[in-house]
């Protein structure tokens, strides 16, 4: 008899193909139900590794024994004349066929019970092997800002090196537990301004102040700082430095180190290299990223969005090829890709932009996560990187378990999207939580004010909204927050204050317009809706973002089902539709059967709907 014959007279070949079909059943459940348990990559990692370790033993086991009435024996102590091979292959096939059918079905509800792939697949995230973790807020006894450092030359890069080198001090310094700094954004709102430094350490929530100058000429450098006690204006450490741009790196090692030591943090060898190496470390690159972040902060104020963040863009690749391995920069670069998607989506492009064009900022947005991911120094940006990744991609299996990580983890660093998918999921409270230490660490950051509002309103506290909102629109005013803040009036029915807030604040007609329906509407004012509708004009077929936000408020559910359907059919529409749930704050602001895609992605998240209802409108009968 032939070795191949043997082979299936003893069955081999059926038992290999049983284990292999029931093996792939067990992946496919691992893996869905550990990603709704949030369970880390490792486990369904080890799982399949132990899968393919054992076919090799199922094979042996079947070349060398035999099931037979009295149990199972070794196959050379089985007489052939009474072997029940055959009995049992037959038993085999059947197993095989049913199993099959098995992961036929499974294949079948995975792949068309839930929502199509949106886009072709991008490469996995690879997990690091350790990633620490990020310290929560330290006491304020221990707080510190790094204003920014004063450039004393008038080169034409010497005001961005200073903002550089005083971003990669402040990074240095985020990494100890035991102090708590004030984020970049705060700090640089000092920049150019001549305050007491008792007023600026109040306004930051500080005890302590870092202020410094940079002088450059060719390529000598006199760097100057000195760390202030808020309370009495005394100097704990001041020093010069006369290096060069070669030693830059080991200069502002040495500032953060000196202020560590003045405020009485104790630094080993571990803290001294989580100091080392945060930051770029590479002064051409911290002014090549300081440009980046100029144009990505106008883009985001008075310049044409698209416009600015592609020059944005084009200084942070510049960095990218310089510093590959730097997390932050992916994080802002793939902004550009997500506002062009949404704006197409929603047919707000004023140029014409090409399907292949759209197609590959789809995929750089979600490569830029996936590098953000791969490259994040703590375990927090980590699970903040990659639940941003998910929830853009549009695989939301999951999404839930991904957001509790995120979550659990301490520090007070926000993910781009993590309140998105933390509001409409249902988990505004917990978010909060977060929300909050933001503030502490960014208290003139205006997003920070608008989530930490948006996720007490969510949350069904509007009179605790309406408090932060207020106090943020006093510190650091933002078009966002404006509108957060006129939600949190509205919701305690403040409808004449959110009218005198609309005419103080809001600079653009169309916006205005907009914001004047949500309060009529709740209102339930019609001579009033009446005149602004018209000027909304949301049957436009170019009518924007609050198509259906405006559509819901003043019942108009024929118009909101009919944009909602039309923006389900793109590929990016489910997580337009999405932020669309959290800018209404009205429920179900459309029909779910008229968005099948959007349906799926909603059943594989096990988001709850109608989703939570923060305001209600009159006219929205549904």
């Amino acid at each position: 008899m032939s070795f191949f014959a043997e082979l299936k007279r003893r069955n081999v070949i059926r038992v290999g193909i049983a284990y292999i079909v029931v093996a792939w059943v067990v992946a496919q459940v691992a893996e869905f139900a550990f990603e709704n348990f949030g369970a880390p990559d490792w486990v369904l990692k080890s799982v399949v590794v132990m899968l393919i370790l054992g076919l090799p033993l199922a094979l042996i086991f079947a070349w060398a024994f035999e099931l037979t009435p009295e149990g199972i024996k070794l196959e050379k102590e089985v007489d052939r004349e009474q072997s029940i091979t055959a009995q049992t292959g037959r038993k085999l096939d059947r197993t095989i066929i049913i199993v099959l059918l098995i992961a036929l079905g499974w294949f079948a509800w995975d792949k068309f019970g839930s929502a199509p792939d949106p886009a072709p697949a991008t490469a996995a995230i690879e997990a690091p092997i350790e990633v620490p973790t990020e310290p929560e807020p330290a006491r304020a006894d221990k707080s510190v800002a790094v204003l920014p450092f004063v450039a004393m030359s008038s080169g034409p890069d010497d005001g961005y090196f200073a903002d550089g080198l005083t971003e990669e001090i402040l990074n240095s310094l985020a990494q100890l537990p035991e102090l708590l700094v004030t984020a970049r954004t705060s700090a640089f709102s000092f920049k150019g301004q001549d305050l007491p430094v008792q007023e600026i350490a109040t306004m930051l929530g500080v005890q302590h102040v870092v202020e410094g100058s940079v002088r450059r000429s060719g390529e000598r450098l006199r760097v100057t700082a000195q760390l202030i006690r808020a309370e009495d204006g005394f100097h704990l450490w001041s020093e010069n430095y006369d290096s060069t741009s070669a030693d830059m790196i080991d200069v502002q090692e040495n500032i953060a180190e000196k202020i560590a030591t003045a405020l009485d943090v104790v630094l080993d060898e571990e803290s001294r290299e989580a100091m080392r190496q945060a930051g770029l470390r590479d002064p051409e690159a911290f002014v090549l990223y300081q440009k980046g972040l100029d144009y990505f902060e106008r883009a985001h104020g008075d310049m044409n969005q698209l416009e600015g963040l592609r020059l944005a863009n084009g200084y942070f690749e510049q960095v990218m090829d310089l510093v590959p391995e730097y997390w932050e920069v992916y994080a802002n670069h793939s902004d550009l890709y997500a506002h062009l998607l949404n704006d197409y989506v929603t047919n707000q492009l004023r140029e014409p932009v090409s399907d292949e064009t759209v197609a590959d900022a789809y995929q750089s947005m979600l490569a830029d996560y996936e590098a953000a991911s791969r490259h994040a120094p703590t375990a927090r940006l980590r699970y903040m990187a990659e639940l941003d990744h998910a929830f853009l991609s549009g695989n939301w299996r999951g999404i839930a378990g991904r957001l509790e990580k995120a979550l659990s983890e301490p520090g007070c660093r926000d993910g781009n999207w993590t309140a998105t998918v933390a509001n409409v999921l249902g988990y505004s409270a917990d978010y909060y939580e977060l929300a909050d230490k933001v503030l502490t660490c960014d208290p003139l950051r205006s997003l920070s004010w608008f989530n930490a509002a948006r996720s007490k309103l969510w949350a069904g506290d509007a009179q605790g909204a309406l408090e932060i909102a207020r106090e943020g629109s006093e510190v650091a005013p933002g078009n966002w927050l404006t509108m957060t803040h006129l939600q949190t009036l509205i919701a305690n029915n403040l409808h004449d204050e959110a009218h005198e807030v609309i005419v103080d604040r809001i600079q653009h007609e169309g916006f205005a317009n907009v914001f004047h329906v949500m309060v009529a509407a709740h209102r339930g004012d019609p001579d009033r809706l009446a005149s602004y509708l018209e000027a909304a004009d949301i049957e436009n077929p170019r009518g924007g973002f609050f198509v259906i936000p405006v559509s819901a408020w003043i019942g108009r559910r024929d118009i909101a089902n009919a944009t909602a359907a039309e923006i389900d059919e793109h590929y990016f529409g489910g997580n337009v539709l999405w932020q669309l749930v959290q800018w209404c704050q009205c429920g179900a602001p459309w029909d779910l059967e008229v968005t099948p895609n959007f349906a799926a992605k909603v059943k594989q998240a096990n988001l709850t709907w109608p989703p939570v209802t923060p305001l209600i409108y009159p006219l929205k009968d549904w």
